[in-house]
């Protein structure tokens, strides 16, 4: 494995030149380079005459825009302030200081929203309990959790990451024609019909909201109670819509702070309205928390990125006076169209094709919570809620293992733009490994002290001890998946990184999906809600598996031995660390020192046995944490 400084350099992507075509290729960059001469500035020298390019070196994308573009200097002090301060989307080139502390505010910012989620659990457990009334609730709670993995997590992500990367990157290459800036030019096409679109399906959600409750709880008894809770959350299909925009656009920049702050503020949103309104309104309350959060999730990255678009306006409008003043023969060239790149083509900021590919693999992916409540609403009152709670807090190693992949992101978009699939394949085989380790400790965690876990943070008011035990073994079946969760969650980023449609990953989530529902269906009449578990385990780890074996072939060429082989090491060491774990907090009658002990028992003895059994990621790991905890010292 490569150490997190090899990934993280600006794109540098080898295109080898061969004798036959050198003479050519000088003559015609050297054409351009005088054609496309930027204006003289005052005080400066001309810029020198190019230097060819010997037939045994290698010249990026990027390297060779801004060998046509020599001579175009940043004009202005605040245009070079400008383009510093956007050096994260000049070319990728993003340090790896930066990358470091990003990741590590975006772990920050997220565990502090995940803890926030669990306050928003544990509030709703003690206000409501785990009736009817809470069932009914998180029906309605599938709206935002829908609305979250297609506007937020995947979809409206895959989609404009990679858009806004390379929309950047063509600034970064178009100089001179400063009039028609790729970014607005993006903004300009893209937000106006995603309003249109997202106001027209939450009224539509309004309104359908008794069809819809039909569809995923027909067994519910309170109907009435999930449509009124359902009319509430419709409003984030609108809400979070604009607020996963704003993170696609605010993370391409190399701005992270803003997104990874929009589910403290979901939460705490949520959990006042609750506290003012919950004995007014019941657990209503709770669903206008949903909507109140959603505006929050906005309000908290809107005026990052309107500043933004400012900057860069205001830099544009000065930087185009100095060039109208110029006399007529030093005024930059206009050859090459807005959009189009340097090889000579045009390609669309967003591909259309792209669109169904990625959205179909959202909605299957998020259709597995979809089963599980249609399998549960006929169980019992509280299987829904059980499995709601469980499948929370079990799923917190999996969303804090996937921080560096949504920061590195858009280094490998713009890396496999820039055709540097080697330097790409380094960054994400390190965060499968990075992603890998931290999802079994968790994973070990959870199944070794799951039931003081649940104590812990769930028993107290309407939540009693059988609810309790309940949650508990449910949340052990479903940490058996999250290793599977973590791998689809990351390598779905390789396949649409580059931007190009591929159906395979939703093929390889519609073969979980049924597999999660036939193994629901099949096991719940056995194992009750306990099969619900089983199945989605089941399902989505035949997903990963199928996508780590495709993703050499249809994205990024990693070595599916080398990953597969660390990967297995890793979960063996889990596995000893997660018997040692669950011993030793047996041991112990009180839940908080026993939980205590079984994190550091499952820690240490995950450590020894990947390290007895040479996992090749684990000393990489290691001196990676070590170096950021120096940092941070």
């Amino acid at each position: 494995m490569t150490d997190l400084t090899d990934a993280t350099q600006s794109p540098t992507a080898k295109t080898t030149r061969t004798p036959e075509t050198v003479n050519s290729t000088e003559t015609t960059e050297i054409t351009k380079t005088t054609r496309t001469a930027g204006p003289a500035v005052p005080g400066r020298r001309p810029p020198p005459p190019p230097t060819p390019t010997p037939a045994h070196t290698t010249t990026s994308p990027v390297e060779k825009a801004d060998q046509e573009n020599a001579g175009q200097e940043t004009i202005g002090k605040e245009n070079a302030g400008q383009e510093k301060a956007d050096s994260g989307s000049r070319g990728g080139h993003l340090s790896n200081r930066f990358l470091a502390r990003a990741a590590l505010l975006t772990a920050v910012l997220t565990a502090a929203g995940a803890l926030l989620g669990l306050v928003r659990d544990q509030t709703i457990a003690h206000l409501y309990g785990a009736g009817p009334d809470t069932d009914a609730f998180l029906v309605a709670w599938t709206v935002p959790e829908v609305a979250s993995t297609l506007l937020i997590e995947d979809a409206m992500a895959l989609i404009l990451v990679p858009a806004f990367s390379l929309a950047l990157a063509r600034r970064a290459t178009d100089r001179p024609l400063l009039d028609r800036d790729p970014v607005h030019t993006l903004l300009r096409t893209t937000l106006p019909g995603l309003l249109l679109v997202l106001s027209a399906g939450a009224v539509l959600l309004m309104l359908a909201a008794p069809w819809v409750v039909a569809v995923l709880a027909p067994g519910l008894p309170d109907t009435q109670l999930a449509v009124d809770c359902t009319r509430l959350t419709a409003t984030c299909a609108f809400s979070f819509g604009i607020a996963g925009y704003c993170s696609a656009a605010l993370r391409a920049h190399g701005s992270f702070v803003p997104p990874a702050m929009i589910y403290v503020a979901y939460n705490i949103g949520i959990i006042v309205t609750m506290l003012v309104l919950s004995d007014r309104l019941g657990v209503r309350a709770a669903a206008a928390g949903v909507a109140v959060g959603g505006v929050l999730m906005v309000l908290v990255q809107a005026p990052v990125v309107w500043r933004r678009l400012r900057e860069r306006r205001a830099t544009a409008e000065q930087a185009r006076e100095h060039v109208d003043q110029l006399p007529a023969d030093e005024q930059p060239s206009d050859e090459r169209q807005s959009g189009e790149q340097p090889g000579g083509g045009a390609r669309p900021l967003v591909a259309l094709g792209l669109l169904a590919p990625v959205i179909v693999f959202a909605l299957t992916r998020q259709s597995q919570v979809l089963i599980e409540r249609f399998l549960a609403a006929p169980l019992p009152a509280g299987a829904i809620s059980h499995l709601n709670y469980a499948q929370k807090v079990a799923q917190m190693p999996m969303v804090l293992s996937l921080m560096l992949c949504t920061v590195t992101f858009p280094v490998v978009a713009r890396a496999m733009a820039a055709g540097e699939t080697d330097r790409a394949r380094r960054r994400v085989e390190r965060d499968l490994a990075l992603a890998g380790v931290i999802v079994l400790v968790g994973a070990a965690t959870v199944v070794a002290c799951a039931p003081q876990i649940i104590e812990i943070l769930f028993q107290r008011g309407a939540f009693d001890r059988a609810d309790t035990a309940a949650t508990a073994t449910v949340m052990r079946v479903y940490a058996l998946g999250l290793l599977g969760h973590t791998l689809v969650g990351a390598l779905v980023r390789c396949y649409f990184s580059a931007a190009r449609p591929l159906w395979f990953p939703a093929l390889a989530m519609f073969l979980g999906l049924a597999l999660t529902t036939a193994g629901g269906a099949l096991l719940v009449g056995v194992w009750g809600v306990l099969g619900i578990a089983a199945g989605n385990a089941l399902g989505i780890t035949v997903t990963a598996v199928l996508l780590l074996n495709g993703v050499a072939r249809h994205s990024v060429p990693v070595r599916v031995r080398h990953m597969t082989g660390g990967l297995v090491k890793l979960s063996a060491a889990a596995a000893s660390a997660t018997g040692a774990g669950w011993i030793c907090g047996a041991l112990i009658p009180s839940p908080v020192p026993a939980a205590a002990v079984a994190c550091v028992v499952v820690a240490a003895v995950f450590l020894v046995i990947a390290r007895a059994v040479q996992a090749p990621e684990i000393d990489s790991v290691i001196r990676s944490v070590t170096r950021k905890f120096i940092d941070v010292r």
